[in-house]
């Protein structure tokens, strides 16, 4: 059996409900549906038609494009700190 806590949390991301479950504190997962709200509502200011099935979508591409950059940035790091201690 495992001890591990999950917490369940209602969040409301553009005007939805969902209830989230998961880990991580209630507080961060209140973080992180707050920014998909906030980049949801960008794209939605800059793109009023799209419906939510295509804003959900681009959302994602977005937030995927964003974790990509910050993975290679951070690998990048890696290398040249590896690179310092030899």
């Amino acid at each position: 059996m495992s001890n591990i806590q999950k917490n369940k949390i209602t969040v409301d991301i553009f005007g939805q409900l969902y209830a989230i479950v998961g880990t991580e504190s209630p507080s961060h997962i209140r973080h992180v549906a707050s920014l998909v709200d906030d980049k949801m509502r960008e794209i939605s200011s800059k793109n009023p038609m799209l419906d939510v099935n295509k804003l959900a979508v681009l959302t994602a591409v977005n937030a995927v494009n964003d974790y990509i950059k910050l993975k290679e940035e951070l690998e990048r790091l890696k290398k040249e700190l590896q690179k310092d201690k030899e």
